[in-house]
């Protein structure tokens, strides 16, 4: 299993980058970033920063989506941080929930996420695209033939098997190694029913840590499962709260859900946490002593789990990479 980090973009660049350089002598592999361009500083250029400040460590955002940028916009981006870094940057994908969500519009489908997906990845590659009709084909004259993975996060059974079909990797939000070994196994039957060979297909866990006091732990990150509840309420919409297509593990938890405020997304301060239970904290993220953090990724390696990330945005970020760098990643090397 490797090892990466997030950051959401609140933090000083500068020190943004000094954990980016801790983390990889420590053995991390890679550094994400929420790409949410109003709740945050825009995160290519800090990236594009922690890039020049590291050797091995591979970059990219956790995740973005199509409908915030002109694609042939993203595109370049993208083929210029892979230019820059030598082949250091991967894509991660979502519909869209923050970014659109706090300017007032809805996440975007299924299939313009897939849409976006392969035409990006085109357009890195130096491919010629037509992605809009009324716009000529794209061809970016300095791509130099990078083929970009792409990570797709998701819950719902379309974005499952999204990712199977069509990424290099599988994102989910969440270290319950029960749900986390459902939403894999979708994914990978949706890729082999299409022909694909799953063998070298990536999963990410990404979920806050703290190694730690437990009721000072369930404290900092109470945040994250009122922000899965997001798109636990979105599977509820569409699918209803039977069980069948969305666990009842993930439906039961929302219940007393009484909304979100997208200008607080991702705060442990924020005033609409009441609704979480210390089980559902305790589950989603990986808390308390060394050890607890080690059998729990011990588990979730056993049912495929190929990378773990850490969302670094819980306070004492560079004790938390310490502790992860002295006690935690020599188990799995």
């Amino acid at each position: 299993m490797e090892f990466a980090i997030t950051f959401k973009g609140d933090i000083d660049p500068r020190r943004t980058a000094a954990l980016c350089r801790q983390a990889e002598v420590a053995g991390f592999t890679y550094a994400w970033f929420f790409d949410s361009h109003i709740l945050w500083r825009d995160c290519y250029v800090t990236m594009a920063m922690c890039m020049e400040h590291t050797e091995h460590m591979r970059f990219g955002p956790c995740v973005t989506n199509p409908g915030v940028r002109d694609w042939s916009v993203a595109a370049s981006m993208f083929a210029t941080l892979a230019l820059q870094s030598g082949g250091r940057f991967d894509m991660g994908l979502g519909r869209g929930d923050s970014s659109r969500r706090v300017m007032g519009r809805r996440p975007l489908n299924v299939e313009t996420m897939v849409e976006f997906t392969q035409a990006v990845k085109k357009m890195v590659r130096g491919d010629k695209v037509t992605y809009e009709e009324d716009v000529a084909p794209v061809q970016i004259p300095w791509a130099n033939g990078y083929d970009m993975p792409a990570w797709i996060a998701a819950y719902g059974p379309k974005a499952l098997a999204a990712a199977g079909e069509h990424a290099e990797g599988l994102i989910l939000q969440l270290a319950d190694p029960w749900l986390v070994r459902w939403f894999t196994d979708q994914a990978l039957e949706a890729g082999r029913a299409a022909g694909r060979d799953m063998t070298g297909f990536k999963v990410m866990s990404a979920a806050p840590v703290w190694v730690g006091d437990m009721d000072k732990a369930r404290t900092q990150t109470r945040w994250f499962p009122a922000m899965v509840g997001n798109h636990v309420a979105d599977l509820v919409e569409r699918y209803g709260k039977e069980g069948n297509t969305v666990p009842k593990r993930l439906t039961d938890y929302i219940e007393g859900r009484k909304g979100y405020d997208y200008r607080h997304h991702a705060d442990k301060d924020a005033d609409h946490l009441d609704f979480i239970s210390h089980d559902i904290i305790d589950s989603f993220g990986i808390l308390g002593p060394v050890q607890a953090h080690v059998e729990k990724l011990k588990e979730l390696e056993s049912i495929g789990v190929t990378q773990f990330n850490i969302y670094l945005m819980c306070g004492e970020e560079e004790r938390i990479v310490a502790e992860y760098a002295e006690h935690v990643l020599p188990h799995f090397r």
